[in-house]
């Protein structure tokens, strides 16, 4: 007779920790030149804000100097601000949108 005993085999199984990525806030940068009606139509198409939304968030910007837009992935925030940034460029407008993590 043979002696080996069969050992049954033992898995682990290794939980990978899944980390939810960083956010970033899109902030709108208050300026004296871009028209307001610009900004809130800027807002509505790249944000998808609604007008009183969007009317909002000018407003507070124009009172406050800045006013953090939405938040977003770091690659769609950059992106955001980046095409709402180059359409006020576009019509000649110093229209300025920046991003910066949220803590």
């Amino acid at each position: 007779m043979n002696d080996t005993t069969a050992k049954p085999k033992i898995r682990t199984r290794t939980k990978t920790k899944v980390e939810r990525p960083k956010l970033h806030k899109v902030i709108l940068i208050n300026d004296d030149y871009t028209p307001r009606e610009f900004v809130t139509m800027i807002l509505k198409a790249e944000f998808r804000m609604t007008e009183d939304q969007a009317y909002k968030v000018m407003i507070t910007a124009h009172k406050l100097g800045a006013c953090v837009v939405a938040v977003f992935t770091k690659d769609v925030a950059e992106t955001k601000a980046t095409r709402a940034t180059d359409a006020g460029r576009a019509k000649g407008y110093p229209l300025l949108f920046t991003t910066e993590p949220e803590e």
